[in-house]
C-alpha cells in the first residue's frame, strides 16, 4: 500500500497524507493497486496551470536571447564603424556584416543560450567569452593577410564594447529570469526518485535556491518492492507535469531499473538526471569521465595553487590601492563624522583570526560606544546564544546612531582596505572571526582558515546578519573549496548591489 502527499501548488486525492509539504508516491500506488485512492490512481496531483508551459519556456527564453543578442551585436558593430571610419566603403560594410554573422554564430555554437547554463553560475559568461575570443582570433588572422582600417576598429573598439554590452544585456535578463523563477515560473519541473532521506536532502537543496531553475513538483520513493516503480514514475510525471526526473540515490535502485526509467522518458522533451551524494561542488571542479560503461564523475580536490594565490594577491593589491585613492575623500569625511558623533577613537581595532589561524588587527570605523566589547558576554547570555560560534546580538543597543547608518551600508568596513593592502585580509573571502568564535569551530569549520578572510564574501551577499551559523559556515566553505577569479568578480559586483540596496539583511 502506498500514499501520495501534496506539494504546493498541487492538490491530491482521497486518503492523501501530508508530510513536510512534499508530494510523495511510493511504488504500488498506481491505478488498480490496493493502495490506490477511490476513483483510480494513487498519484492524483494536479497542476493548476496545466503542463503546456513545461516544454516551451526554455525555447521562449532562447528566442528572447537570440533577438536581444542580435540587436546588441548589430548596434555595437554598426555604431563602431560609423564613429571609427570617416568614410564607409563597401569593404567596411562587408566586414561589419561578416563580423555580426560570425559573432552570433559563435554564441550559438558555444551554446550560450542553453537552459542548462542560463540563469545561474558563470558557465554562461565563460561560453560567451570563449565565443568572443574565437571571433577576435579569426579577425586577427584576416587582418594579417588583408589589413584594412575597418578591421582595426572591429578589434580595438567593437569587440570589447560589444562583449561588455552583451554581458550587461545577459545580466539584465538573468535578473528577470530569477524573478520569474522565484514566483514558480520559467523553471524545469522536477520529479525526485529515490529513498526518502535522499529525496528530502535534494528537495531541500533545490528549494534553497529557486533561482537555479529546478522546481520540485513531486517525488517517487523507492521500496523493497520496486517492480512498479517505472510505471509509477511515468504516471507521476504525467500527473505532476514534470519534464525531468532526478534520481536522488541509487542504493535502492539497480542499474537496470535506472535504465528502464530513462527508456520510459520521451526523447528530447523529458530528461533524466542523477544526483551524486555530494554537495557544494562548483562546476569547474567536476568532470564526467565514462569508463567501462560507467558514468564516473571526477571531482577535483580543492586547492589554491601557488600561481592562483599570487594572482589573487596581485588582484587584491591593485584593487585595494585603487579603491583607497578613489574613496579617500569619503574615508576622511567618515572619520570626521565618527569623531564628532560620540566620544572615543575614530578607528576600532580588534584582533581577528586570519589565514591558517594567524592573528591580525582588523580595522573598522567605530560604530559602537566605548567599552562595547565588555558588554558582549552579558548580551549573548540574555539572548541565549553564548554557546554559538556566531556572536551576533540582535537589535544591538551598543551601536551609536551614526554607527547604525555606517553598518547598514557597510561603510564602517572601508578601513579594511588597508588590511587588504597589508596582506592580512583579501577583498573576497570567508568572514573574519574572533578567537572566541574560532575556539568553538568543528574540524569542518576550521577549513575556513585555509583562505584569507575577506572584506566581503558569499556570506555578505547572501543574507549578512540574517544567516545562522550553519549557513555562514556552508557559504564560506563553498567559497574556499571552489575559488576562482570569476567568482571573486561576481561577488564584488553583488556586494555593490547589497551595499547600495541593503534591505533587511544589513546590520
Amino acid at each position: 500500500m502506498t500514499t501520495t502527499e501534496p506539494i504546493h501548488p498541487f492538490e491530491a486525492g482521497v486518503g492523501d497524507r501530508r508530510d513536510g509539504g512534499l508530494a510523495i508516491a511510493r511504488p504500488g500506488a498506481g491505478a488498480g493497486s490496493p493502495g490506490a485512492a477511490a476513483g483510480g490512481g494513487g498519484t492524483r496531483a494536479r497542476h493548476r496551470g496545466g503542463s503546456s508551459e513545461v516544454p516551451h519556456w526554455s525555447r521562449r527564453y532562447k528566442r528572447i536571447l537570440q533577438l536581444t543578442d542580435s540587436a546588441v551585436v548589430t548596434a555595437t558593430v554598426a555604431g563602431t564603424m560609423a564613429l571609427w571610419m570617416a568614410e564607409v566603403d563597401l569593404r567596411t560594410v562587408v566586414s561589419s556584416v561578416a563580423l555580426i554573422a560570425a559573432w552570433l554564430m559563435g554564441l550559438t555554437m558555444e551554446d550560450t543560450r542553453s537552459h542548462r547554463v542560463t540563469g545561474a553560475g558563470a558557465t554562461e559568461f565563460r561560453r560567451m567569452w570563449q565565443a568572443t575570443i574565437t571571433v577576435v582570433a579569426a579577425i586577427a588572422v584576416v587582418a594579417v593577410f588583408s589589413p584594412h582600417p575597418s578591421i582595426q576598429g572591429l578589434i580595438a573598439v567593437a569587440m570589447p564594447a560589444g562583449f561588455a554590452t552583451l554581458l550587461f544585456e545577459r545580466a539584465l535578463w538573468r535578473q528577470w529570469l530569477k524573478a520569474q523563477r522565484r514566483r514558480g515560473g520559467w523553471s524545469t519541473h522536477v520529479l525526485l526518485v529515490g529513498s526518502e532521506s535522499s529525496v528530502r536532502q535534494i528537495h531541500g537543496e533545490l528549494e534553497r535556491a529557486p533561482a537555479a531553475g529546478y522546481r520540485v513538483v513531486g517525488a517517487c520513493m523507492t521500496s523493497d518492492n520496486a517492480n512498479s516503480l517505472v510505471a509509477d514514475v511515468r504516471s507521476a510525471m504525467v500527473s505532476c507535469g514534470a519534464d525531468t526526473v532526478i534520481v536522488t540515490g541509487t542504493d535502492d535502485l539497480s542499474p537496470e531499473r535506472v535504465k528502464e526509467i530513462s527508456w520510459s522518458l520521451e526523447p528530447g522533451r523529458e530528461h533524466l538526471m542523477l544526483a551524486p551524494n555530494i554537495t557544494d561542488v562548483a562546476g569547474p571542479r567536476i568532470r564526467t569521465r565514462p569508463a567501462c560503461g560507467l558514468p564516473l564523475i571526477h571531482v577535483e580536490t580543492p586547492r589554491l595553487g601557488r600561481d592562483q594565490r599570487l594572482f589573487k594577491r596581485a588582484f587584491d593589491i591593485i584593487a585595494a590601492s585603487t579603491l583607497i585613492v578613489l574613496f579617500s575623500p569619503v574615508l576622511l569625511a567618515l572619520a570626521v563624522l565618527v569623531r564628532m558623533s560620540s566620544p572615543g577613537p575614530v578607528l576600532y581595532r580588534q584582533e581577528r583570526i586570519g589565514h591558517y589561524g594567524s592573528t591580525f588587527e582588523m580595522l573598522k570605523f567605530r560604530s559602537m560606544r566605548v567599552g562595547a566589547d565588555a558588554e558582549l558576554a552579558d548580551l549573548l547570555a540574555k539572548q541565549g546564544t553564548a554557546e554559538q560560534p556566531l556572536f551576533k546580538v540582535k537589535d544591538d543597543p551598543r551601536i551609536t546612531p551614526v554607527g547604525r547608518v555606517l553598518r547598514k551600508y557597510s561603510l564602517d568596513e572601508l578601513p579594511q582596505l588597508f588590511n587588504v593592502l597589508g596582506g592580512s585580509m583579501s577583498l573576497v573571502g570567508p568572514r573574519p572571526q574572533i578567537a572566541q568564535e574560532v575556539a568553538l569551530y568543528t574540524n569542518t569549520a576550521r577549513r575556513r582558515l585555509l583562505a584569507r578572510p575577506g572584506m566581503t564574501g558569499l556570506w555578505q551577499v547572501s543574507g549578512r546578519s540574517t544567516l545562522d551559523w550553519e549557513q555562514s559556515v556552508r557559504l564560506d566553505l563553498y567559497y574556499v573549496e571552489n575559488w576562482s577569479l570569476i567568482s571573486d568578480i561576481i561577488i564584488l559586483l553583488r556586494t555593490v548591489k547589497a551595499v547600495v540596496a541593503p534591505g533587511d539583511s544589513a546590520g
